[in-house]
This record gives structure tokens, sequence and C-alpha cells, in this order.
């Protein structure tokens, strides 16, 4: 049997301390990959703990001293310790850009080569994100496993609010979508998962932040955990009933949750199902690219 695990890391943010977040981001990997994982996942721009600066007139120096190449000694640390360890890393951080930075993942296969990197396309403009540069696309590639491979994609946060994300990927051909995280994952937030799950027969898997210590208050302390993994996988089985396709939820706390992906049975179940790509019709869907927003959701702010 073809599976895949992936270990949630469900850590509190480091801050802005890119070299705690080396260390701690180490253990856990390590940690992750003692439990039998196949890929560590972490919440989103774990490099500097989604510390973002409020103040727009400092964010530029701030942020310029923050921000790393794809292939900088942050990234290039979890390359080495991927290969070290035999397993598939997606770590997060603040992307170095032509332009202003990116909230950026790459994920790394368990040879420690890159073979994904990802820029947040639904930035939220609304807020601090307005200074990151939105990616403009939704990349997928195959990740190659110890006995198999699996096509994979990814999004960030933000991005699992419109269905538009996870269906691209899923168009892309992925089978599993690993989703860095840094918000409230209550049940509306978790309800978006398992409908991104169902409606495009994909694993998704999210890492959300830990609930904040008291103690140390930086970082996003609106985050409190609930990293989510949901097979995708529904009715499935002959009786035409609805089956639970949650594999795991966190509690608040620190943790490193495992999520297995039965791989050989999502993809029994996307060849005979219905969902998918299998009867959409994209010749009506048109308003969907238009660009032509309702004036009831038209923002000022909003870089469409």
């Amino acid at each position: 049997m073809s599976t895949l695990t992936v270990a949630l890391l469900q850590l509190r943010s480091p801050g802005a301390d890119p070299e705690r977040a080396l260390r701690e981001g180490e253990r856990a990997c390590r940690e992750a990959a003692t439990s039998g994982a196949d890929i560590a996942l972490f919440p989103e721009l774990w490099q500097i703990g989604y510390a973002l600066q409020d103040d727009p007139a400092a964010a530029q120096g701030y942020y310029s001293a923050l921000a790393q190449a794809p292939d900088g000694p942050f990234v290039e640390h979890f390359r080495r310790l991927a290969q070290e360890l035999g397993m598939a890393i997606v770590v997060s951080y603040l992307e170095r850009s032509k332009g202003q930075p990116r909230n950026a993942a790459t994920l790394i296969d368990h040879r420690g080569r890159r073979i994904l990197s990802y820029a947040k396309v639904h930035t939220c403009d609304f807020s601090r994100e307005a200074a990151f540069e939105p990616g403009s696309e939704f990349p997928t590639a195959d990740l190659e496993l110890k006995d198999d491979s699996v096509r994979v994609g990814l999004m960030i946060c933000y991005d699992r609010e419109f269905p538009e994300s996870a269906r691209a990927l899923m168009l892309g051909g992925a089978e599993i979508i690993l989703t860095p995280n840094a918000c409230p994952l209550d049940a509306e937030r978790i309800g978006q998962f398992r409908a991104r799950a169902f409606e495009n027969m994909v694993g998704v898997a999210a890492a959300n932040y830990a609930a904040p210590d008291p103690s140390r208050p930086s970082g996003p302390e609106e985050c409190g955990g609930h990293s989510v993994a949901f097979s995708g996988i529904v009715y499935w089985g002959g009786d035409g009933r609805a089956q639970e396709h949650k594999l795991v939820e966190g509690e608040e706390d620190e943790g490193i949750y495992l999520a297995t992906f039965d791989l050989d049975t999502l993809r029994s179940y996307r060849e005979q199902q219905t969902w998918g790509d299998a009867y959409r019709k994209p010749r009506a869907y048109g308003a969907l690219v238009a660009n032509k927003p309702a004036p009831v959701f038209r923002r000022n702010d909003s870089r469409r």
C-alpha cells in the first residue's frame, strides 16, 4: 500500500528571530522524522514567525533585513537537513524578490532538492500583507517518495478562502495540497479545508501556529492551533454514505500531528467518482476570470 505521512508542525511563533526559527524548526523536523513522517510542514512565514511590521514607514527596511532568497542560507539549512533525515520539508519564509518581498514556501524532497517554490497569491491586502508582492501562479510538482511519487501543490493561509486556489492546483494534477497557515482555525475555516478536499478529490493538510505562550507574547497571538488534514475520500465503500475524511485535528498547544494519506485509495477514488474535473463545464465559467467585480465587492486596496 502506498501512503504519505505528513507531520503538521504546530509550533509557537519564534517571532522575528530567524536563528531561533532554525533551531526550533530543526528540532521539530528531527522529531517528525523519528515519528516516521515523509514530509514536515511548517506554519506560514516560519522564518519570521509571522511577526509582521505594523508601521508602514518602517516596513521596507524591516523586511529587507529579513528577506531570503529561495537558495539563501535559511532554506539551504533545511535542504541539508532534509537530505540528512531522508524526509521532505515544506519550509516557509519571507522571500526576497525584485520588487516587494513575498510570503513564500519551498518544498524540499528527501534528497535535499528544492523541487517547488510558491509565493502566496491571495495576500491579505486589507492588512499588513499589503507590503508583500502577491504570487501569480499555482505550480505543482512530483515529489519522489522512497517507493512511489505523488503530485503536490502548495497554498498559503488566505488562499484557502478562495475555491480557485485548490481548483487550480487540482487542475495542475495535485493529489495532495500542503498549506502553511497563520490564523484562527475555527470551525468555518476548517470547513473551508474540508470543502476544498471534497470538491477537488484531493488530500489537504494545514499546519497552524499553536496558541502563544503568555510569557512570550511575540508573534501571531490570534493563532490557536487546530492544524488539520482531510483525505478527500468521502463517498467510498459501496453503501452511498459519506464517510468522515478528517484525518487529524490538533489541539491548541504545541505538538506534531501526523496525517497519513492512503494514496492507492485516493487514486482509485479519483478515477471513479464524480467531482474534481470529471464533469466540469469550463465554457460557462467566463465570469471567474472577467475581473469585473460587482460594486459591493470593490475595494480601493484590492490588487486584482
